[in-house]
C-alpha cells in the first residue's frame, strides 16, 4: 500500500504541473479530452490522499490508546465517538475502492460515461461526484428499481 501511495503522489505532481491549479473544465472543450482527464485524476488522486491521510490520523489515535475516563457517561460517550469515527473510515474504504475504480476507467478510457447508456455523464455531476458511473437519469431509474424490489 505505501509503493501505491508513493505512485499516487508522484502521478498527482506531474498531473498538477500539466493541468494548473486554476484549470476547470469547460464545456467549450473536447468531452473527456487529455486534460480533463487529468483534471480528473488529479481530482480523484487529492480525495484518496485526504482520505488516507485522516485514515492516518485515525490509527495514530488508535494506537495512541483510548482514554480511561472514570465517568461511566464519559467512558460510554467516548466509544460512542469512536464507533463512529470507524464506521466513518469503514464509508471511506468503500469509497477508495470506487476511487480506484475511476482511476481505472480513467486509464481505460472509459471515465465520464455511463456504464449503463454509454451517453456522457456530464461535466457538472462529475465534478459534484467525480465517481460517478451513470446519469442522472440512470441513476434515478437505478435508484427507483432499487426501492421497487426492496419495497416488495
Amino acid at each position: 500500500m505505501v509503493a501505491t501511495l508513493a505512485v499516487d503522489q508522484e502521478k498527482l505532481a506531474r498531473i498538477k504541473r500539466s493541468v494548473g491549479d486554476d484549470y476547470v473544465p469547460s464545456d467549450d472543450e473536447e468531452y473527456m479530452g487529455e486534460q480533463q482527464l487529468d483534471y480528473f485524476r488529479m481530482l480523484l488522486l487529492e480525495w484518496k490522499k485526504s482520505i488516507h491521510d485522516a485514515a492516518e490520523n485515525t490509527l495514530q489515535s488508535l494506537q495512541d490508546g483510548p482514554l480511561r475516563e472514570a465517568d461511566l457517561n464519559d467512558r460510554a460517550s467516548s466509544e460512542t465517538d469512536w464507533g463512529i469515527e470507524l464506521r466513518t473510515r469503514d464509508r471511506q474504504r468503500k469509497l477508495i475502492a470506487k476511487i480506484d475504480s475511476a482511476l481505472r476507467r480513467i486509464d481505460a478510457g472509459e471515465y465520464g460515461y455511463c456504464e449503463k447508456t454509454g451517453d456522457p455523464i456530464g461535466l457538472r455531476r462529475l465534478i459534484a461526484r467525480p465517481v460517478a458511473t451513470m446519469t442522472v437519469e440512470a441513476q434515478e431509474a437505478h435508484e427507483r428499481r432499487e426501492k421497487i424490489s426492496r419495497d416488495d
